[in-house]
């Protein structure tokens, strides 16, 4: 991920969970209390990345609460992102006077299912993804156009405090590149600040895992359109 979200961006991953127990602070524990043990793991792995990040950055290490959607809810003047699959956790965390907002997913190169794609893709995005598997069949497209509206959300949410649906997004994937665009076709709220309405991203397959990600410069044009609702969004 880190290839992905470069400098100014603090990225920790990890492949898996440490073999003793990872310890969390007491306002986290109740977001897992009575949790298996495989799902606290991956929780407490995924947030001591997020710690790792953030103290390079120079923070102290912290609890990371949840804000009214479940999404982390960072110290005041930095911004981050998480996510955690099958054998992968990672963090990646910057401060706020450089990036606005950053959303990172990490999915397995595996096969989503017609089922799950009819509900997360239009036709237009199916039709340009079956251009794209006939090009790189190694790569899981269905999958990866999931991995791509979850970034795109977990940026957008912090700069508005609003629901985005799959269907709200439109994602356009440059193969040799290693690139998308993420149109947003919901027309923009009534009230409230201003809403991006396209983001652009980048993506990876390695190790078996789809990586993508989507960062918001501070000085971008997006930047200058759209600005969190208050210091510690999420």
């Amino acid at each position: 991920m880190e290839d992905l979200l470069p400098a100014p961006h603090v990225v920790a991953e990890v492949f898996g969970d440490p073999a003793g127990p990872v310890p969390l602070f007491e306002e986290e524990e109740r977001y897992v209390a009575g949790a298996v043990p495989g799902r606290r793991r991956e929780f407490a792995t995924t947030r001591a990345c997020a710690r790792a990040a953030l103290a390079r950055l120079g923070e102290v290490p912290g609890p990371i609460p949840r804000g009214p959607r479940g999404a982390p809810v960072w110290p005041a003047s930095t911004v981050g992102s998480m996510t955690h699959c099958a054998g992968y956790r990672a963090a990646v965390v910057a401060r706020s006077d450089a990036v606005l907002s950053v959303g990172m997913d990490a999915e397995p190169n595996q096969p989503i299912g017609d089922g799950p794609l009819e509900r997360v893709t239009s036709r237009q995005e199916r039709l340009h993804l079956a251009e794209l598997m006939d090009t790189e069949p190694d790569v899981c497209w269905d999958r990866l156009v999931f991995s791509a509206k979850e970034s795109v959300y977990k940026a957008w949410h912090p700069l508005t405090g609003g629901w985005l649906g799959f269907e709200d997004v439109t994602v356009t994937f440059d193969g040799p590149a290693r690139s998308f665009t993420a149109a947003l076709t919901r027309p923009a709220a009534p009230a409230g600040p201003p809403s991006p309405t396209l983001f652009r991203g980048v993506w990876a397959v390695r190790r078996g895992l789809l990586l993508t990600a989507v960062s918001v410069a501070a000085d971008s044009p997006a930047a200058a359109r759209a600005r969190p609702p208050g210091p510690t969004a999420p």
